[in-house]
């Protein structure tokens, strides 16, 4: 291999890379400013619950009942795009299949067995301070 060839891979994998360093060096930053606000909002006694409320992820049926019909779909057609049935892609499209059954049974589970939850603001306004009708019985 000649030095232009090594230089050019070379290049290559740099070029491959660089994306990879740029998101865990953004990553690292991010975490270490939280970490700062953190310990900010302790010393000055500020309870951590106010500092980041939880943020609603919607609900959970519904993300597990569309990851398993993606999965089921993308299983169904590879396998139906597969000419020969013994071989390794068809054997992968058969195991999305089977995953892609389970994610939506899950879900469908998820749905059937749901805890009740009250909504976050029952009882307060949009600033989430209490009103009068908060403590009527």
């Amino acid at each position: 291999m000649s030095p232009e060839e090594a230089f050019g891979v070379f290049l290559v994998l740099v070029g491959c890379a660089a994306p990879i360093v740029v998101v865990g060096v953004v990553y690292y930053l991010k975490k270490r400013l939280e970490h700062k606000q953190i310990m900010t909002a302790i010393e000055k006694g500020t309870p951590l619950s106010e500092l980041r409320p939880p943020r609603p992820n919607g609900e959970l049926w519904i993300k597990n009942l569309t990851i398993g019909i993606a999965l089921l779909v993308v299983g169904v057609g590879w396998s139906l795009i597969m000419p020969v049935r013994h071989d390794l892609p068809f054997l992968i499209a058969l195991i999305l299949i089977g995953v892609g059954i389970a994610w939506i049974i899950r879900g469908l589970l998820n749905r059937k067995y749901k805890v009740p939850t009250k909504p976050l603001t029952e009882g307060k306004n949009c600033a989430g301070v209490s009103t009068s009708e908060s403590f009527r019985q």
